[in-house]
This record gives structure tokens, sequence and C-alpha cells, in this order.
């Protein structure tokens, strides 16, 4: 279902970068080139969710997995010679998160290792959102770090195998998620949603007619005592140091907004299940 709402919209919204998953990693030592791309390929081939490809046929789209040994494509570049070499990496950043995804040819994972010296590389890797989220992050850095040091010590993969790949959880969720619980489950949230209203604020501009994606942020600190005393509020009250930061900022949007019926969206990574915590896919969801 994750996958199906995000297809739609790269259709509504052709050549979208809104939804790619930019990572850059600085890699400093000595790199063994070959060790790293046969840890991005082992990974590649581990996960089907990353060899994933999303073909239409009329207008019906279906998912075609690629070949294990097609291999993670990788991009080098050589800055060590560049005066401008930082200036060079921001261009290639800027250059990479601007590229769209062809859905249908994938593959939809892609990366660009760039020497800025002898001992220091950075390396961009760029998914589409349709085959992974945040917590797929921290899965493959997780792999690739194990596989690296294997592979640069002359070790077998060491990773266990994965009980189930991500196409056998989508295909229990369209199961499970059908006839009497799936029209449960929507009558539920209608009835939940119904007369509510959207989030009025005031705002020093009006909201333009088009939605540009263009953001800033504001940070906030929270410092150690006050951070202690809602921990301390939360053990209380029975509830977790999300739970109560959640209501406060429920309250600061009702003070602002003057409106005591808020809808909250909140992302939830939605891995209920042990045997899909090691997979790399689009499993999370917004409550």
């Amino acid at each position: 279902f994750a996958q199906q709402r995000l297809w739609f919209l790269a259709q509504l919204n052709e050549g979208s970068t809104n939804y790619h998953i930019p990572l850059t990693l600085r890699l400093r030592g000595m790199l063994d080139r070959s060790a790293w791309q046969r840890s991005l390929d082992r990974v590649f081939a581990r996960h089907e969710a990353l060899r994933s490809v999303f073909v239409a046929t009329q207008g019906k789209p279906r998912v075609e997995v690629l070949p294990p040994d097609a291999g993670l494509p990788i991009v080098e570049h050589d800055l060590r010679e560049r005066s401008d070499a930082q200036a060079a990496l921001l261009d290639l950043r800027h250059e990479e998160g601007r590229t769209p995804f062809d859905l249908a040819r994938g593959p939809l994972i892609r990366g660009h290792l760039v020497r800025m010296s002898d001992e220091e590389h950075v390396f961009l890797l760029t998914q589409h959102h349709i085959v992974s989220d945040g917590w797929s992050m921290g899965v493959l850095l997780r792999e690739l770090s194990q596989l690296y040091r294997a592979f640069e010590a002359g070790q077998d993969d060491p990773l266990p195998p994965l009980a189930i790949q991500y196409p056998d959880y989508a295909a229990w969720q369209r199961q499970w998620l059908s006839g009497d619980r799936l029209q449960k489950q929507a009558q539920y949230w209608r009835s939940a949603l119904a007369g509510t209203t959207r989030l009025v604020l005031p705002t020093d501009h009006a909201r333009p007619a088009q939605q540009s994606f263009a953001a800033a942020t504001v940070p906030v600190i929270i410092d150690a005592d006050l951070t202690r005393e809602l921990k301390q509020l939360s053990l209380q009250h029975g509830t977790t140091l999300f739970m109560t930061v959640l209501a406060a900022w429920a309250a600061v949007l009702s003070r602002l907004s003057g409106q005591d019926d808020l809808v909250i969206g909140v992302p939830s990574a939605n891995r209920g299940h042990r045997q899909i915590e090691e997979l790399i896919g689009f499993f999370v969801n917004t409550l």
C-alpha cells in the first residue's frame, strides 16, 4: 500500500525529486574500493526491495525485481587536484539531488564515490523512498559496515540469511488488510476524523497556491534539566517521553490556532513483526 501511494504521486508529479532519500558518508583512511563495491553489491543483492522496479501496464503498476547480480551503480569522481574541491563536492550533491529516478527501469538506489584525498572519500548514496525509509537507513549502514570489515579482511559474507523479503510482506499485507477488516478500519477512521477541520495558524504570509517544498529549519534546544523533568512527568503518568512531548505540541498548536480539535500526523516505523525489522523497504506509515 505504501509503494502504491508513492507510485501514484510519481505519476501525478512526473520527474519529481521530493521523495529522494539522500545520504552522505565521509570515509576516512585508506579505502579498499574493491571491498567497498563488493559490500554495496551484496546489500543490493540481499534486499529485494532495493532491486524492485515499478512497471505499469494499462495504468496498473506491478513490481518486477532486478537480478541479484545486477550490481549497485556507482560513479567515481576524483577531486584531489581541484583547488575548489569542496565547492565541486557541493555541486555534485545538488546535481545528484536534482536527478530523478525512472521507477520503471531502476535501480532506485545509486551512489557517487568522491575522492577528496588519498585518505578521504565522500560517498553520496540516494534512494527513492518507494524502496526505503528511515529505519532502513540504519539497516543499510549496519550491514555495509559489517560487510566491508569482512571483505577487507578477506573473509566471507558474515550476515545471516533473511527469513523473508519485502515482497513477502507486501503480499501478506494485501491479504490481511482486506474484506471485513479493511471495511472496519476504514469506517473507524472516517468516524474518528468526521467533522475535523484543517489547522489554521496565523502566519506572516499567505499560503502559496502551489506547494514549492522550499523550506528551512528552526532548531529547538531542550536542555538536560527540562529533559529530566519531562521524563519524570512521563513516568508519573505511565506514558513515554514521546507521548508527553506530543501532548505539549498539541497544546501549543491549540493556543496558536484557537482550535480545540486537532489532527496531528505522526510517522510510525510500522514494523510490528520481528521478521521485518532487518529488512530494507518502505514500511513507514503516518498515523
